[in-house]
């Protein structure tokens, strides 16, 4: 394991307090080991039997809070938050189910969809700048959920917020203000799906003055002479349009989508069904953006959002779908945990230790995805930004087959295609950008090269010969 990958671990994770200093540096070597291979086995990963045993009694011992592993991260993000100077960072949320099911030895787990199904639940908040660039986890909650819930939906209504899953939204906004407190020159934004359309999130965001950003779900009724939400923006005039691109799904390709766009000031009345808890009303602004002529056989993009940030312009109102249309990069960010590092094959005996291995491997996974977008949107910055001499030099010169590399690092966008390439990226016009499949594979490809290349630069003079 080269110097610098350690190097990378510790910023990431060399501040949490795990109670002894030895803990703190397992964890470090274990971070550097997964960063180095994200698709590979723990095993595998480790290297030796030893290692591999020593990772397995990392993850049992009780002393070690997950929650603290994932606070150094934090640390670091913060610092790469004030670094950045963004004047808005969005704070971009998403759930998603951890499947255990194969595994029914664990102890510990919830259901999931059903009884038939056990796991986990995760609820993610990325730091991430307009201009895609994920900077880091600002929240990360994992729960099970108890088979007693299966089929009680019906009576959430009855039930308080901090009896739900809903609390998710409210605990992530905690820990942004939190942040917020402490980032006075950035805007920080809470971003969330339709499931976010909550009004006790509406009401906390505005008790904190922290910003949120929510796609509607609820037809509200508005203080207005239409009644209800979606009737008094469809009552607005079309303000202009704007031209997104609507990311790939299954069986279906990326593709541009022109939106019409509505706005304007909104106050929601409290539910209903809690009248007689005297809530008060919560003003807001809303943006409509429909697409009027989707594809034929495409459904249509229509998203109303709500949102505490001021809307008064066009330019204002599309910018605001700008912000919620990057909310798709947590999906994406659950995906390389998923598919990338593979954390629903890890085969522990304990809930509470895949939570610790949870914990370590979040870090990791958002190493790729970061990768992935800074290769993106700032391509020419110098690939030493990200990657290790030993790394971009064993990689051009694998690439180039040639054992000189060149004086001058080349840029971050020609080397993160080349790791691409690496794991199977063919580069063709119509390709695009690498995404994170192909870059998980050609980092793990990328560590066994720099291996050997510092092999083979250690040689004594003559052991190998030119051609």
């Amino acid at each position: 394991m080269h110097r610098e990958m350690i190097h990378w671990a510790q910023t990431e994770l060399g501040r949490a307090q795990l109670g002894d200093a030895r803990r703190t540096q397992r964890l470090v070597q274990l971070a550097a080991q997964r960063a180095a291979q994200p698709n590979a086995c723990l095993s595998q990963a480790c290297g030796s039997a030893a290692a591999t045993k020593a990772a397995y009694r990392f993850y049992a011992n009780e002393a070690i809070d997950s929650d603290q592993i994932l606070a150094s991260h934090r640390q670091a993000t913060q610092q790469r938050l004030e670094q950045a100077q963004e004047q808005v960072v969005l704070a971009v949320q998403d759930t998603t189910q951890l499947d255990y099911t194969a595994h029914p030895a664990t102890t510990g787990l919830g259901v999931l969809n059903d009884e038939a199904h056990q796991g986990l639940l995760m609820h993610t908040t990325l730091a991430v700048t307009p201009q895609r660039v994920p900077l880091g986890i600002l929240d990360q909650q994992v729960w099970t959920r108890s088979a007693a819930d299966l089929g009680k939906r019906h009576e959430r209504k009855h039930r308080s917020i901090q009896e739900k899953e809903s609390q998710k939204w409210l605990t992530s906004l905690e820990s942004t203000a939190t942040l917020q407190a402490q980032l006075p020159q950035t805007r920080l934004v809470s971003v969330g799906d339709r499931e976010a359309d909550v009004y006790d999130l509406f009401l906390q965001a505005q008790a904190r003055h922290q910003d949120v950003l929510v796609r509607a779900a609820w037809d509200r009724c508005v203080a207005h002479p239409e009644g209800h939400l979606w009737a008094y923006l469809h009552s607005q005039p079309i303000a202009g349009t704007l031209t997104i691109t609507v990311p790939r799904k299954p069986g279906q390709a990326a593709r541009r989508a022109i939106l019409t766009i509505r706005y304007a000031r909104v106050t929601l009345h409290p539910p209903q069904h809690r009248a007689q808890e005297g809530l008060e009303p919560v003003s807001l602004w809303a943006v409509f953006a429909s697409e009027e002529h989707p594809p034929t056989g495409v459904e249509a993009v229509s998203w109303l959002l709500l949102t505490t940030v001021a809307v008064e312009t066009l330019a204002e109102a599309c910018e605001r779908v700008q912000w919620y249309s990057g909310r798709w990069l947590v999906e994406v960010y659950h995906k390389v945990l998923k598919s990338g590092c593979r954390v629903e094959e890890r085969q522990l005996e304990e809930a509470e230790r895949l939570r610790r291995y949870l914990a370590l491997d979040s870090v990791v996974a958002w190493r790729v995805l970061y990768l992935t977008m800074v290769g993106r949107e700032l391509p020419e910055l110098p690939c030493t930004a990200l990657l290790a001499a030993q790394e971009w030099q064993a990689l051009y010169c694998f690439i180039h087959r040639t054992n000189r590399p060149p004086a001058r690092p080349p840029t971050l966008r020609q080397v993160v295609r080349w790791i691409a390439q690496l794991g199977g990226f063919l580069g063709r016009k119509r390709d695009g950008h690498p995404g994170v499949t192909v870059l998980w594979r050609g980092l793990q490809r990328l560590h066994d090269l720099t291996v050997a290349w510092q092999l083979f630069r250690s040689l004594p003079s003559g052991v190998v010969g030119n051609d």
